[in-house]
């Protein structure tokens, strides 16, 4: 069967009172949808909340709740084309394991009150949380399903009977909606506390023989504890859980708040804790100083360096030095000789480490290296001592001839005769 000349009709998945669902394949896009057709026999009250309903399923787009592609009509049956999840729903997965670990249903819990919390804030109730409309996909995700559909439904099952029995969904109605006061946001909240407490336990909050004890319990009754039923639950799990199922609505919390204490009570057991003493990673350790060999080779390096540095500037500094008093004795003075200079120069240039560090603890700190010394910058230290070059007595000297030793005066009168 082909439905709008587009979505071919391939299996049926569910059936009810209100209609069928199958699964279906869109033949313009060439994936798998979900379509619903409303039961043929439907009457025009029916129809028309049909289409309301599919109003508002289509202002909700959330990752937990189940999509509206596309809605119509087809030979007379108005029909809803939906988000396919390839999974199953939690009541198939209860009856499947029975209950589930703690953890798993913090994660569910935080997943469907999300979804709840969205629909809430477009003004949408559910009204029929119960495990068999959420939907669980292969990869963990839960998905919110029958929104509007649901609720009419749920609306047809809670009213009375010609022989006064009440049908439908009684196992998740909340109190004020049993005492015929009208849905809000925290009727979803206390259906989805007995869907926790049936997941955790394998057991709802309330059973009865008949939907109508089942209902006076909600209104009365008081849920035993998790733990009574199933041992090794955690208390402050238990606790939280027990405050969705305040018997006033506004004694609960919100859908938003839920989904974020579950979330935070999920990570605080699923997340590792560091061993004793065990020394975290420095990426995780933000602002933290990270040690390494090769800042410290890099401060050795930078030692060797200014030490060859201060060698070399020492090593020039003589050598200006001995060039200027060369260039600045006097004429006459003899000059040191090669031989000597040659030596003086070799042992400032190849210092021992020993004069190194007698040099830099005993003397004077070297001048700025910002320029080299000139005659006129910089005053030369004492001039080395040499031999005076005046010429012992009873020598002479190989260049010059000694001056006549200073005697007497002659007279230049003539000497008289007689």
């Amino acid at each position: 069967m082909l439905v709008a000349d587009r979505y071919r009709l391939d299996e049926t998945i569910g059936r009810g009172g209100m209609g069928e669902v199958w699964r279906a394949t869109d033949e313009l896009l060439g994936r798998t949808v979900a379509v619903k057709l409303l039961a043929a026999e439907a009457d025009d009250t029916t129809t028309q909340r049909f289409r309301r309903e599919a109003e508002i399923a289509a202002r909700l787009n959330h990752p937990h709740v189940v999509a509206l592609y596309d809605a119509g009509s087809h030979q007379g049956r108005p029909y809803l084309v939906m988000e396919y999840v390839e999974g199953r729903s939690l009541a198939q997965e209860l009856s499947a394991r029975g209950g589930l670990a703690p953890e798993w249903v913090a994660d569910l819990a935080a997943q469907i009150a999300a979804g709840l919390s969205a629909a809430h804030q477009q003004g949408v109730i559910h009204r029929d949380v119960k495990p068999g409309n959420l939907l669980l996909s292969a990869d963990g995700t839960v998905k919110i399903a029958d929104f509007g559909i649901a609720r009419i439904a749920d609306e047809a099952s809670v009213s009375l009977t010609a022989t006064g029995q009440l049908m439908g969904t009684s196992t998740y109605l909340a109190p004020e909606r049993a005492l015929g006061r009208p849905a809000g946001p925290a009727s979803d909240v206390y259906a989805l506390g007995c869907v926790l407490y049936e997941l955790l336990t394998g057991h709802p909050p309330f059973q009865g023989d008949t939907a109508a004890a089942v209902v006076h319990q909600h209104i009365s009754a008081t849920p035993a504890r998790p733990g009574q039923l199933r041992s090794g639950l955690p208390g402050s799990l238990e606790d939280y859980l027990l405050r969705l199922l305040a018997k006033e609505p506004g004694h609960r919390p919100t859908a938003e708040r839920v989904s974020d204490w579950f979330a935070a009570w999920r990570d605080s057991r699923t997340a590792p804790s560091p061993a004793p003493g065990a020394v975290m990673p420095t990426a995780q350790l933000p602002g933290a100083a990270v040690t390494s060999s090769a800042p410290l080779a890099r401060r050795r390096s930078t030692v060797l360096l200014g030490i060859a540095g201060v060698v070399i500037f020492g090593a020039s500094f003589l050598v200006g030095t001995t060039l200027i008093n060369e260039a600045s004795a006097p004429p006459g003075k003899s000059r040191p000789s090669p031989s000597s200079t040659t030596s003086a120069t070799s042992a400032v240039t190849e210092p021992s480490v020993d004069e190194q560090t007698t040099a830099a603890t005993t003397g004077s700190a070297p001048p700025e290296p910002s320029a080299l010394p000139t005659p006129q910058q910089t005053t030369p230290p004492p001039p080395i001592p040499t031999v005076s070059p005046t010429t012992p007595s009873g020598s002479s000297s190989p260049s010059t001839t000694s001056p006549p030793k200073p005697g007497k005066k002659k007279s230049d009168k003539p000497k008289r005769e007689g």
